[in-house]
Formats: structure tokens, sequence, C-alpha cells
């Protein structure tokens, strides 16, 4: 809808399935107004008084309706529009031109030359003349007419938005598929009925000719197998195999069948014949569509397993939707869930199993294979779907790849290098120099050395019990080891230093020991009260359990001048001895006190 705008009056163009109308607005006031504008269009009275009729071309035909409407559409000028523009400017000047299509206006106004606006007021006016279209132009488009002709553009509009190519139909190639598969099922079990029904009378001829076809042929050239051995078979068979055919015939265990039987059977092989040919044209027919529809598939997976994807998947379309993964997998939908339900290992494969590439790989990499040849197909079949004038070049390079791919898994030569690999120099190995270790210095030595004097200055402080400090092992493995001069030194130093420890040790021993004696011979005073005679009584008791005896108190001067290298469990106990002795002695020396 176009406004042509001036000082004194409106026009508007109005497009309409049946031609093009111009409106001239009597008030302009109105349009100030756009909520209330719907009220001056509720009858063709009313709308009359806004609007009046100045031109009106019609169309031809359907044809040129629709060449119009798709020119308006893809921002193109008609013919007829700009005959009837220029028509109504040519009557008078006008300085601005309303569109509601902003694309449309510019287009025209680069064209014409004429300035263009577009607003909220020309859509709601343009809404309003569509209610009252058929009123407003009157005799020249009846209602009925105008409600045939707008169906029928809508009907052509949307074939050419859709844009249709014959060649580009998959859903012929959905049916071809499926015949397809419904024949062979109905030929096996015709083939197998024959065989059965025929059996009775030559149960041989199933062994010695295996073709279906060829016996089905062989069985409408001789009838009985009395008539064999008259009959030629060498445009059927290979020499060996009908002189083994007639030699059969001759001694035959089958029965005798009637001639209406064999007419039977002549009318089964008949229909076997028929429908084998009528599979091999529809096969034929059937590559030729996929070439046509999606010929980079069809290189890469071959005719038959291409269209058994597109039928699964209802549409080329929408089998380009689908990632490669479930492209993978179609056909082996019951198998996935049951698999993903128990928890057990997914299908590699589904349709894809039959495809050439995967059927000629061993069994190990067909997993493999079968993966890449479903990545390869799915960016196939999205070229094929998505652009036009496809040729097969892409599907060749595709196959190529997938080759060279199963050709390396089973050379075992699996890797391969990219582009940028292969230009970048190898990286040279690491030859070690003779004699270029690592040089240890004395403060290495020192600072190993200093952790162990620690650590074995806090075994001689601290002993464990059961356990005797052994000088004499580490003094073996020192003469043992062959160090530096260094580090015997430093060895020396340590033995010193223990045995200044092992003299500290001594000397507590001997106070100790000379603290405890006096106190053996310290005389026992006179019990005066009762308690005090019980104490004296429980004495020797306590005593006896912990006797002194001149023995004992030599053990202690021989310890006491002894090697310093004793047993510290012996200390110990003689300690333990001792102690509770000197304890309850010094209790009688405060009670006597």
């Amino acid at each position: 809808v176009i406004l042509l705008l001036n000082r004194r009056q409106m026009l508007v163009l109005f497009e309409t399935p049946a031609g093009y109308a111009v409106f001239k607005v009597l008030d302009e006031s109105k349009l100030q107004k756009t909520d209330n504008l719907y009220k001056h269009f509720t009858s063709p009275e009313a709308a009359s008084n806004v609007v009046q009729l100045q031109i009106f071309e019609k169309f031809k035909d359907a044809t040129e309706a629709l060449a119009s409407t798709a020119s308006v559409l893809e921002n193109k000028l008609n013919k007829r529009l700009k005959k009837t523009l220029k028509q109504v400017m040519l009557s008078d000047s006008y300085d601005q031109l309303g569109v509601i299509d902003a694309k449309l206006g510019a287009l025209i106004k680069e064209k014409l030359g004429v300035n263009c606006v577009s607003n909220s007021a020309i859509t709601e006016l343009y809404r309003n003349i569509k209610s009252q279209a058929s009123n407003l132009i009157g005799a020249d488009m009846p209602a009925r007419e105008f409600t045939a002709m707008q169906l029928g553009l809508a009907h052509g509009l949307s074939r050419y938005k859709l844009k249709f190519n014959p060649d580009k139909i998959d859903t012929m190639i959905i049916q071809a598929i499926s015949l397809l598969d419904d024949l062979d099922k109905e030929l096996n079990n015709y083939v197998m009925r024959c065989r059965e029904w025929y059996g009775w009378h030559f149960p041989e001829l199933s062994k010695i000719v295996t073709d279906p076809i060829a016996y089905a042929k062989c069985i409408k050239l001789m009838g009985i197998r009395e008539k064999a051995v008259d009959t030629d078979f060498s445009s059927l068979l290979p020499e060996d195999v009908e002189k083994d055919l007639k030699t059969a015939a001759e001694i035959s265990m089958g029965t005798e069948i009637s001639e209406e039987d064999i007419l039977n059977v002549s009318l089964l092989t008949d229909q076997i014949v028929e429908m084998f040919a009528y599979r091999t044209q529809l096969s034929e027919y059937l590559q030729n569509r996929m070439m046509a529809v999606a010929p980079n598939l069809t290189v890469l997976t071959g005719e038959i397993i291409g269209a058994r994807l597109i039928a699964h998947a209802g549409s080329l379309l929408n089998l380009a939707k689908h990632p490669a993964s479930t492209v993978q997998v179609f056909g082996a939908e019951k198998a996935l869930f049951r698999a993903i339900t128990k928890r057990q290992s997914t299908p590699k494969y589904g349709l894809m199993y039959h495809a050439s590439l995967v059927t000629k790989a061993q069994q190990k990499f067909k997993g493999k294979i079968s993966r890449m040849l479903a990545a390869k197909s799915a960016i196939a079949i999205r070229v094929d779907a998505l652009r036009e004038d496809v040729d097969g070049n892409l599907g060749i390079e595709l196959r190529a790849k997938v080759e060279s791919r199963l050709r390396n898994l089973e050379t075992g030569m699996t890797y391969q290098l990219s582009g940028k690999a292969k230009d970048m120099k190898p990286v040279e190995k690491y030859v070690p120099v003779a004699g270029a270790g690592r040089i240890k210095t004395d403060d290495d030595d020192f600072a190993l050395e200093s952790r162990a004097q620690k650590r074995k200055i806090d075994e001689t402080k601290t002993p464990k019990k059961g356990k005797e400090v052994k000088s004499e092992p580490e003094e073996e493995e020192v003469e043992e080891s062959p160090k530096k001069k260094k580090k015997v030194s430093l060895v020396q130093e340590v033995e010193e230093e223990q045995m200044e420890v092992e003299t500290v040790v001594e000397k507590k021993k001997k106070k100790k020991s000379i603290a405890v004696e006096p106190e053996e011979e310290a005389p026992t005073s006179p019990v005066k009260t009762g308690k005090k005679k019980k104490q004296a009584k429980e004495e020797p008791t306590e005593e006896a359990e912990f006797p002194v005896t001149p023995s004992s108190k030599k053990t202690k001067k021989k310890n006491k001048s002894g090697d310093s290298q004793s047993e510290p469990n012996g200390e110990a106990e003689e300690e333990q001895t001792t102690t509770p002795v000197s304890k309850k002695k010094k209790k009688k020396q405060l009670q006597a006190e």
C-alpha cells in the first residue's frame, strides 16, 4: 500500500489479488487519530466518506497476479506498478509518498525519484481499507471472485516461496526404496514356495541350480523332468551344470505330477521372472534419482543405504539436521535403548553396517570405520540438502579419505602428520656427553652428614626399650665405605661427640647412686605408739619384697666402674629396685622426727 501525500489531497495505492487500486483520501484530519480510525470503516457508506476510488488496474490472469506479488516480495518494481504510479503522478505534483514497506519505498525513490515515508498511520489506513475492499472497488470485483482470486493467489505464492524443484523431490526416493524392500520379501517368498512345490517332482534341481531366477527359468523351459534330456539350457547354465542337471533328471527320486500341476508351477515361475525384471528396473530408477537428489551421499555409501537413511529420517532436509552420531546408529534404535537401560555397550552401527566400506573392513575395525563413515556422510548430506547444482566430487574425496583410513588401520600405520606438523623440523634427540655429570661440592656432603649427625645424637639421647645402641657396626660401615678423608674426619668428630654424651650420662648415674646409699644405711628410730609398732612390723615384709643384699651392692659398684657401653634397660631396672625402698625410708625418717 502506498500513500501519495500532497498539501491538498492524499492518494492510496492498494494492491489486491485482482489488480492495483488507487484511492483518494477525502479527510486527512481523521488520520491523525489512528486509534479511532476503525470507527469510520464500520460500513461501506462510512468508508466512502473517508476514501474514494480513483483508478483500478486489473490483472489479466493469475500468472500476472503472482508475478506482480512476487516482485513486490523481492523488492522489485513491476511494470504494471510503474505504469500505475506514473499515471497518478502525472495528474498532479506530489512532494511525498507514503509506503508500508520501507525497502519498497527506497526502491521507488531510486527508480522514480519520489520521497517516501512509512509510519503507523499508513499501516492502520491500509488495514481498514482491506476490510471494505470489495465494497469500495464496486462492480469490477465481486465478493465471490475476490475470495476465489485471493485463495488462488495464496496457493500460487506459497508454491513460489517453496521453489519446488522436481529433480530434488525426495518423496519418490522414499517410496521407491520401500517398494524395493517389499519386492525383495515377496521374491524370497515366491522362490521358496516354488522350490518346495517343484521339489516333490525334481528335488535334486535345487542343489544343482542355486540361483533363484535361473531355477525358475529352467522349470519354465523343461516342465517335467523327463524333458530335461531334450531341452537346451546353454542360454541359462554353463556346460558342466547342464550336464549334471540332465544326469540327475534321469535318476531322480521325485514323484510323478500331472500336467495341471506343472501348469500352475510354470505360472508361478512367470511371476517370479516378471517381479525380478521389475525389481532391476526399479533399482536403476532409484540409482538415477539418488544421483540427482544426493550425489555425494550416493558416492559415499551407495544408493541403497543412502535411500534407506533418507526414508528413515523422513526427508533429506530432516536427515541433514541429525548429527553424525545419530546417523551412525540409524536402524539400531531398539538395541541402543536396550543397552542404555541395561547399562551395556551401545551399538556401533545400524544401517551403516551394510555399506560397502564397512563390510570389507575387518571385524575389529568395523566400529571405527562406521564412525568415520557416519561423520563424512553427515557432511555430504548437508551439502546435498542445502546446495544447488551439486556434483559428486565432494563424495569422491570423502570416500578416498575413508579408504585411506581403512588402509592405514589394516597395515598398522595409524599415525599421520598434518600439514603444519610436516613442515616442522624434527627435534634432535639429547645425547649426554661423557664425563659431564653433576659435580658434587663439599657443602652438599656436609649438609648430608650434618643431618646424619643429628639423627645419631637423638638416638643416643632417647634410646628405645629392648634395643641396644650399636656403635661398632657404624664404625665398620665407615671403614667399608670408600669415602674421602674429609668425610672420615667428620665421622670421627661424631664419635667423639657420642663419647662426651655417654660420659655425661654416667656422671648423672653416679650422682643418683650416691644419693641412694646413705638412705640405705640410715638407722631407724625406736617405735613407741601402737601404730608405729604396726608399721615396724610391716617393714620387714616390705624389705623382704625388695631385699638389698651385698651381691646387689657389688653389682651396683661394678656398674658404676664398668664400661660406658652398658645396657640402658639394666640400669633402668636397678633404679626401679632402689626407688621404692628409698621413698619408704624417707617416710620413716619424717615420722621419727
